[in-house]
């Protein structure tokens, strides 16, 4: 019992730190566009509509991981995003684009690149989806 209620503190904190992340960064997307613009495939439609889009997305999923009716969906959703922006961070790297006039070396790109499928863990964890790799999820009944 001790131990579930660790797990469920530790995802507590683990939720409250993402949705802060999600919410600042959707603000940032929203404010200021340049960065993302830069980075997003020229295969994306109406590229400004959706750096806004996903600045939405991304405060509007931030809020519901903190709705205990909505944070499992949250979860689900985070996740999906994360990996649909995944191509945008590969350019961004493998393309070596300058952001505000800065290029950041693989120091940078290598860790951010990496640290993607622990985003989408992240957010199935942080929305009771998951418990991996702390333990099965118990079905309700």
């Amino acid at each position: 019992m001790a131990e579930a209620r660790r797990l469920e503190r530790a995802r507590t904190a683990l939720r409250w730190l993402l949705a802060a992340a999600f919410f600042f960064v959707g603000i940032a997307h929203i404010r200021s566009p340049g960065g993302f613009l830069a980075i997003t495939p020229p295969w994306v439609p109406w590229p400004r509509e959706v750096i806004f889009a996903t600045g939405v997305c991304e405060i509007a999923g931030a809020l519901a991981l903190l709705n205990r009716r909505l944070r499992r969906i949250a979860g689900i959703m985070l996740a999906a995003y994360a990996v649909c922006v995944f191509p945008a961070n590969i350019r961004h790297a493998v393309e070596h684009i300058a952001i505000g006039g800065t290029r950041l070396g693989w120091w940078y790109h290598g860790p951010r690149l990496a640290f993607q499928p622990v985003i989408v863990w992240w957010a199935l964890f942080a929305g009771g989806v998951m418990d991996w790799p702390f333990g099965r999820r118990r079905r309700s009944a």
